[in-house]
């Protein structure tokens, strides 16, 4: 039996149609013609052995096996973008201190890191997680080259690029049953009606100073809802841990949950609607040195997969 070489130019045009949605665009996005996509799929299918797409409606969806071949070509095309970037820079040097906020410590940290780190074997990396306040004191201070913070509308350096624009989102514990047990019951007995339930809303945020929790609480008292401190905490893993635990709610953007939170219908419970957060990359200089820019090229990328990825939690 001869053995399947895929071709990664193929797999790039299946995994980027995915990830927009609809192959005239990927079309679009990588300059060739629609029909050129699809005879490139058709190819994908016979060398795959098996069907990867089932009609759904009006369109397309993935078979199972689809998913499976999908999730290699991730991986596939990753490593050959990785060793591109190693060979481009294999002789690259020097020091990057990257700031990030506790939302991405697990969620880019370790994957863009790594991919940096076996690239480029011969640039040190010192990475800090902390919240936005002191990274911009830190940015300012020229002790970062770069970081990735949540805009509160405070000024900063003029040196950089919105990311993306996410929702605020109320966020509660996986099971609605492990809520506040006398919120909830206010809450069931007077059906959306919160804002004229006496019993106050129990909020699980960042201890102060904390821009987002200035936002949350302007809100409730613009919507004449009731509301009391039940849980703060400097730590957001604490928050998450408080609100899988029930003790109220908390407020972030998808980015980043945990599988033991998830993003409340606030309509549905008559909470009031939040406001959208630009996501910034801050850069201490204009023109950064070369093993900057590749990390700062890296983490764009990155979060801008994570974004495309995830739709319908991020739009």
């Amino acid at each position: 039996m001869s053995q399947v070489m895929f071709d990664l130019d193929v797999l790039r045009s299946f995994s980027t149609g995915i990830a927009l949605g609809s192959y005239a665009r990927a079309a679009d996005r990588l300059g060739r013609s629609t029909s050129a996509v699809s005879a490139q799929l058709k190819k994908l299918e016979a060398q795959a052995g098996t069907a990867l797409f089932r009609k759904a409606g009006r369109g397309l969806e993935l078979t199972d096996a689809g998913e499976t071949l999908l999730a290699y070509a991730h991986r596939m095309l990753e490593l050959n973008e990785e060793a591109g970037a190693a060979m481009r820079g294999a002789d690259l040097q020097g020091w990057v201190r990257l700031g990030l906020q506790e939302d991405f410590g697990e969620t880019l940290l370790p994957a863009v890191l790594g991919r940096f780190a076996r690239a480029h074997p011969k640039v040190r990396i010192e990475a800090c997680v902390a919240r936005s306040a002191e990274l911009r004191e830190r940015l300012e201070l020229r002790q970062l080259d770069l970081a990735l913070v949540w805009d509160t509308g405070e000024q900063m350096t003029p040196h950089g690029e919105r990311v993306a624009r996410l929702p605020l989102q109320w966020i509660g514990p996986r099971s609605p049953d492990a809520l506040d047990a006398a919120w909830w019951k206010e809450r069931e007995r007077r059906g959306s009606s919160v804002r004229k339930s006496k019993e106050p809303l129990p909020l699980v945020l960042l201890d102060a100073p904390c821009p987002l929790r200035e936002i949350v609480v302007a809100a409730l008292d613009r919507a004449g809802t009731p509301w009391r401190h039940a849980f703060t905490s400097a730590s957001l893993a604490a928050l998450w841990a408080a609100t899988s635990a029930g003790l109220g709610l908390s407020v972030r953007t998808p980015f980043g949950l945990p599988a033991h939170v998830r993003a409340i219908d606030r309509a549905a419970i008559g909470l009031p609607a939040l406001p959208q957060m630009s996501l910034m990359l801050y850069r201490a200089q204009a023109a950064a040195e070369a093993p900057v820019a590749r990390l700062d090229a890296l983490l764009l990328e990155a979060v801008r997969e994570h974004v495309q990825a995830e739709p319908a939690q991020l739009h």
